[in-house]
């Protein structure tokens, strides 16, 4: 791999998944394999787990992690070109990159969308310049629409329940991506990557179920059944993704936070004893009942810890294409 920016720049999900358990087996198998190489992550919006997992992964391969928070530590960037910097951006990033590009041979980028303008969102416009300008690799760690590097652990996690307890032959696991209330707008990015993922695995039944007026970029979605009745797509699920996002067409708004939408144990009685998943951060009792985030069918703390995993399978692949 060149860059890690969708699902588009993986040859094989399989492949990667088995490279990524086989790391959480053995967290060294490759502590050789980045020596006296540099990454730098750049984080334009806050992290915990993706920060810190990609530090880990990098230090298990032998790579020198450099963290750079933007916001607070740098110079405002100008991401337009021809732009006229009179306004608050004091560096752009036809500048800046290049310069990164010469200090790091991986360089990592976190940003989040405005939420304000759909066509400058969906542009990518901030890591496309990264890539354009930079010289070297870039991984993203969250995007204006798109967060692979979660999407990757969730099908690490999928593959290693059905592994430890599987479905009878031939049967697909049913994925359920269901909306949840929460108190503000939010990305699209969780839920566009995961329907992306699922979908080019092709692994399993994909149900989408949300109230009306947040259908996704179809994008991302197409592939998928999508449903506005949540009993009804929760039926036998296997497992349940749980996720907030705003709307896609009216762009970046919150029609509805009804209550009804966040799963607890009675909806998840329909389910095939379903594990459920979040990306985390969770509100408790507005995304997900504490019933559920305590309870047996949680998978979110193995779902989290994973991120190492698939951070060092990713890098481990950009590394070996840098030999």
């Amino acid at each position: 791999m060149k860059n890690f920016t969708s699902v588009h720049d993986v040859p094989s999900i399989d492949e990667l998944v088995i490279k990524a358990l086989s790391y959480k087996t053995t967290p060294f198998l490759d502590k050789s394999l980045g020596a006296g190489k540099r990454i730098g992550l750049l984080f334009l919006n806050p992290s915990m787990r993706t920060r810190l997992s990609t530090q880990i992964a990098a230090q298990n391969l032998g790579m020198e992690p450099i963290v750079f928070n933007v916001g607070q530590e740098g110079w405002a960037l100008e991401f337009e070109d021809e732009a006229i910097m009179s306004g608050s951006t004091v560096e752009h990033v036809k500048d800046a990159a290049p310069i990164m590009g010469n200090y790091f041979d991986i360089l990592a980028i976190r940003t989040f969308p405005s939420l304000k303008n759909r066509e400058d969102d969906y542009s990518e416009l901030y890591i496309k310049q990264f890539i354009k300008y930079a010289g070297i690799p870039v991984v993203s760690l969250e995007s204006a629409t798109l967060h692979p590097l979660q999407s990757l652990t969730d099908i690490i996690t999928i593959t290693e329940c059905l592994k430890k307890k599987p479905l009878p032959a031939g049967k697909k696991p049913k994925i359920v991506l269901t909306w949840a209330p929460h108190v503000k707008p939010l990305p699209q990015c969780v839920a566009n990557s995961f329907s992306q993922w699922v979908n080019a695995w092709g692994q399993a039944d994909f149900v989408i179920t949300h109230p009306e007026d947040y259908e996704l970029d179809e994008q991302f979605t197409k592939g998928a059944t999508i449903t506005h009745n949540q009993d009804e797509a929760l039926k036998d699920a296997d497992f349940v993704y749980v996720k907030n996002w705003s709307t896609f067409k009216d762009y970046g708004k919150i029609y509805t936070n009804d209550p009804e939408w966040m799963l607890t144990n009675k909806k998840l009685a329909v389910t095939n004893n379903a594990k459920v998943m979040h990306c985390l951060p969770v509100r408790r009792n507005v995304e997900l009942s504490d019933e559920i985030l305590d309870g047996l069918n949680s998978i979110v703390t193995q779902e989290a810890s994973n991120r190492v995993w698939a951070a060092q399978a990713v890098l481990s692949e950009i590394l070996e294409s840098l030999k």
